[in-house]
């Protein structure tokens, strides 16, 4: 992923200029809240405390986050090799199908921990098959990304509905959408694991599926920075002339980069359709494909910040729910004004106060080395 200023220490990198961003959308977030005539503090503090306050919000919050830490890892990958991937909320949805065929065929043969290996895997499968297409179109017609992701986005909205009043719906239901998966197709819930820690997740969906949206962000570090298939796509996006004369596929490469962003956005159907609706629903997604490009955004491409990140998101669906319960004035639409100014500064601006910081650290590194230089000076 090209830069377009100066390389900075990863501590301001990934840690200074995030922060300093995210701070200037809370007091721009905060403005408005005032315009309105309520308190920005209160307003803070009831937002933290729905997200955090009680076992259950925290339970919401983690659920929220494990879809975005999936979709910002597929948008982060794709980054890397110089594509903008905007179709993950197709390619989650239609890697729900992979999800539901495992659950709905084994859910009441195998348990669940033989289904989600294989859920996984079919899932992402799907995903990647989906982003496929794009991929071949960009890398041997060179057709946008950008344009082809947002199409198949809206071609994966109509096949789903198409499937969900016809073929999947089960017969003499008018709902659209599958039946309920047996207990094998049901991922189990963690309230088992946060109760030894004190913590009463109530009727919080969080479910395992938490662990294998860590274990992809792990996948992600190790598969772009130590190996050889990951020097690759990061030379691509920042020089794909170099790659050119490298000898590298620029083909392979764009192929292979889409359908691992693919599979990523595939697996988020694991968390909502097997571990919560415990059926495959339309628009189960709900924006997390999209709300995964702020995230990767933010997170600087890399899952250390991605997954950060995503917790943040989080925050801000469930504690603007609770915001939006207990302060009447501030509507869901405000919440949603909050959300845009975060994903404005966080991401669509990250760049805004990079020269101001690189300028400050050159400065500050000039003078803290420049008495060193003085003190070689005078024992010459």
């Amino acid at each position: 992923m090209s830069r377009p200023y100066a390389k900075l220490p990863p501590l301001i990198d990934y840690g200074l200029i995030p922060l300093i961003n995210l701070v200037v959308a809370f007091a721009v977030a905060g403005l408005v809240v005032l315009v309105v005539g309520e308190s920005p503090v209160e307003a803070a503090a009831l937002m933290i405390r729905g997200a955090f306050g009680y076992g259950e919000g925290i339970g919401f919050t983690l659920y929220y986050a494990t879809s975005f830490i999936f979709t910002g890892l597929a948008v982060a990958v794709a980054f890397h090799g110089g594509l903008f991937n905007i179709g993950g909320e197709g390619q989650a949805y239609i890697g729900g199908l992979g999800v539901a065929a495992v659950a709905l065929t084994l859910g009441g043969i195998l348990p669940w921990w033989l289904n989600l290996p294989l859920a996984v895997a079919l899932s992402c499968a799907f995903g990647a098959a989906w982003a496929f297409i794009p991929a071949i179109l960009q890398a041997k017609r060179g057709s946008h990304i950008v344009i082809t992701t947002i199409m198949f986005n809206f071609i994966a909205a109509a096949v789903m509905v198409y499937l969900l009043v016809g073929a999947l719906k089960p017969a003499g239901t008018m709902s659209p959408g599958t039946g309920t998966f047996e207990a094998g197709g049901q991922l189990p819930k963690l309230k088992e694991l946060f109760a030894l820690f004190g913590f009463n997740l109530g009727g919080a969906p969080l479910n395992v599926s938490l662990f294998i949206a860590l274990a992809a962000a792990f996948f992600v570090w190790v598969l772009i920075w130590r190996t050889r298939l990951g020097y690759e796509i990061r030379t691509l996006g920042f020089s794909p002339r170099a790659a050119r004369y490298a000898g590298m596929s620029h083909t392979r490469l764009i192929v292979v980069t889409m359908m691992v962003s693919g599979g990523l956005a595939g697996m988020m159907a694991l968390n909502p359709v097997m571990g919560d609706q415990y059926r495959l629903l339309i628009d189960f997604p709900g924006g997390a494909g999209f709300v995964g490009i702020a995230v990767a955004l933010m997170g600087r491409g890399h899952p250390a910040g991605i997954i950060p990140a995503a917790i943040l998101f989080g925050v801000l669906y469930q504690g603007g729910a609770e915001l939006a319960f207990d302060m009447p004035a501030i509507s869901r639409d405000m919440i949603v004004i909050i959300q845009g100014l975060v994903i404005l500064f966080a991401g669509a601006m990250e760049n805004m106060f990079r020269p101001g910081v690189g300028a400050a650290y050159q400065w500050v590194r000039f003078r803290t080395a420049e008495p060193a230089g003085a003190d070689v000076e005078e024992s010459r």
